[in-house]
């Protein structure tokens, strides 16, 4: 089979890391990135039907290895921004708070359906090859909200474990390719505080 390397317009398709074995998924308009977990820069085409997928329930395997990691790293002002994003939610309802650069985003769950993935039809959208075109689901039920995976490849997970579907509860970490997303669920009226976040509303 074909080698084929980062940067290069190589079409539509899933591709191997030649190295470690991770498979990226791109759409027709991508270039082949580096290996997001070793690094590597040599792929060949992987058939999406034959790529192996981690078990639900299992504990999240391609978070972290030997030589890299997939996963964006918490920051340290993490933990305080998110606080920071809660106090100023000024409405009761279901959010979803992300990090991208140096800016932490909120966005308001108000649909019954929210579509996360790297599709432009996306409303949580993440444009990089470790997400699924359409690669998950948060559905809202009057009792409750419930997050379901899309048929992604790399999977949906909630606080380290693979799920195909899970009722959500406030503080639960979502993982979706290489993004972190922590679900917020607000029951009262809060006091309003200035925080360095943007607040989006889905609706």
């Amino acid at each position: 089979m074909d080698s084929l390397t980062s940067g290069t317009f190589v079409g539509a398709g899933s591709f191997r890391c030649v190295h470690c074995g991770y498979v990226l998924t791109l759409s027709g308009s991508d270039l082949l990135s580096d290996c997001p977990v070793c690094g590597g820069r040599e792929f060949a085409r992987a058939s999406l039907f034959s790529t192996e997928r981690i078990p639900a329930g299992s504990a999240q395997a391609g978070a972290h290895d030997e030589e890299g990691t997939l996963l964006e790293p918490v920051s340290q002002e993490h933990g305080a921004r998110l606080a920071a994003a809660r106090e100023r939610l000024e409405q009761p309802g279901e959010y979803l708070c992300y990090e991208e650069g140096d800016e932490l985003h909120t966005v308001a769950l108000t649909r019954e359906w929210t579509r996360i993935g790297r599709s432009l039809a996306a409303d949580v959208r993440f444009d990089d090859p470790t997400v699924s075109r359409r690669h998950a689901l948060i559905v809202r039920h009057p009792d409750g909200v419930r997050l379901l995976d899309d048929r992604s490849l790399n999977g949906v997970f909630v606080n380290g474990a693979r799920v195909d579907g899970k009722t959500l509860q406030d503080g639960d970490e979502i993982v979706v390719g290489r993004y972190r997303l922590s679900f917020v669920s607000v029951r009262a009226h809060v006091s309003s505080a200035q925080a360095g976040a943007t607040l989006h509303t889905i609706g």
